[in-house]
């Protein structure tokens, strides 16, 4: 069985590293933390390396452990979290596919089952939903320190319990942490309720570049690269844009267009509400994610990104 084979390499290795995919969400670190700490519960010492991720998950426990790169070169284990495909996992060259053995958890549905031994839940709204269920399996005890990390993940990917994908199991998980002592209400203001200035900026050009397409159903925004230096943003200050575009009413997909510095296109993020599967849209485009939530990179020049996206979307909607 996968989760026997996956604890016996773990037993085994003395040498762990823990990585996730590119722009990082709350998924991805809390993901990435919890195994580090469900790990000392073996007596196992894991790197995290994660060079870049939003403020917002600075309060995490032990969030100050995570690294932006290791002198270590080859590692007895790597384990990738949250990323469905190995050209996403930040360090997949370095540490990943250097490493003896390699073990990924996920949740995505498009996963490519890259790793040695692999366990993927599509039916779990978090990858830290998976994790509950395999820390039950190996007997790790979900204190107060797992427990807000696995909690914090699982909150910012259901959008605070309110996607489709929540399931009974998330409910019953989130109450079981809650009995533990985390405080739900400081997780919930810091990843859901905080607002930057930079990201109120953001949102005020939003609003103003919105375009309205095919009666309404498809909705378009961008930010430039010299909109972001302008307002001083940070990584995880457009957060939240994308889903201000979907809840409009009417609009079935939503699109928010961020131009990535030096690399000749924008990255599009992708929302929908029940009828286009935006998982699809984006994987034709070298992308992928969920069915109401996905992304991908896009090349050229801002109108020809719109063409392709809106191009790709039409043909989902027929």
């Amino acid at each position: 069985m996968t989760l026997d084979e996956i604890l016996e390499e773990i037993k085994n290795a003395e040498k762990i590293v823990i990585l996730t995919h590119e722009s990082p969400d709350g998924d991805a670190v809390s993901s990435s933390l919890s195994v580090m700490h469900a790990l000392k519960q073996f007596g196992k010492q894991a790197d995290v390396i994660i060079p870049e991720y939003p403020r917002d998950f600075k309060f995490l426990p032990e969030s100050d452990k995570i690294k932006s790169e290791s002198e270590i070169k080859e590692y007895d284990l790597a384990i990738g979290v949250d990323c469905a495909d190995l050209k996403r996992l930040v360090g997949g060259k370095e540490y990943f596919e250097t490493a003896k053995k390699t073990i990924e958890i996920d949740h995505h549905s498009v996963n490519a089952m890259y790793a040695d031994l692999n366990y993927v839940d599509p039916v779990s709204p978090a990858c830290c939903q998976v994790l509950i269920g395999m820390f039950e399996y190996f007997g790790i005890e979900i204190n107060k320190d797992l427990g807000t990390c696995i909690l914090t993940g699982i909150i910012t990917d259901t959008g605070g319990f309110q996607y489709s994908g929540v399931t009974p199991e998330t409910l019953e998980f989130a109450a079981e942490i809650l009995r533990k002592g985390v405080n739900i209400s400081k997780i919930c203001q810091q990843v859901l309720r905080n607002k930057t200035m930079a990201n109120c900026e953001l949102t005020k050009l939003l609003y103003d570049r919105m375009e309205f397409l095919e009666d309404g159903k498809i909705v378009i925004s961008y930010i430039t690269v010299e909109d972001n230096k302008k307002v001083n943003a940070q990584m995880g200050d457009d957060e939240g844009l994308v889903e201000i575009e979907r809840d409009i009413e009417g609009v079935e997909v939503a699109v928010l267009l961020k131009e990535k510095e030096g690399a000749n296109g924008f990255k599009a993020s992708l929302r929908s509400k029940e009828k286009v599967n935006v998982s699809n849209v984006c994987f034709l485009l070298g992308g992928g994610g969920h069915p109401r939530a996905a992304g991908c990179f896009v090349s050229g020049t801002l109108d020809q990104v719109k063409t392709k996206i809106l191009n790709s979307i039409k043909q989902e909607m027929k």
